[in-house]
């Protein structure tokens, strides 16, 4: 997959994951969000009103801190399509 085949298959993954109305697992959650932090070099820090919620998001984003902007794209991506496809 080329990097322009890649910026289309993640943006085309976070408007499926933005419309999408049921709530997600927690776990698939935390993946995405720090997929998605990494993927878009969004390095700002957690800003949940709950301090437990920032200490697992941030705890999700260290989990991801060794792996490049491709790499979370393609995690983002895979991710998404997996979830999607055993729900439908």
């Amino acid at each position: 997959m080329t990097n322009e085949e890649l910026d289309i298959a993640f943006k085309e993954a976070v408007a499926r994951v933005n419309a999408h109305t049921e709530p997600f697992p927690a776990d698939t959650l935390l993946k995405l969000y720090a997929y998605y932090k990494r993927a878009t070099n969004d390095y700002g820090r957690p800003r949940s009103r709950e301090a437990l919620i920032n200490a697992f998001k941030t705890n999700a984003l260290f989990q991801a801190k060794d792996i490049t902007e491709e790499e979370a794209k393609r995690h983002y991506v895979d991710l998404v399509n997996k979830y999607f496809l055993y729900r439908e």
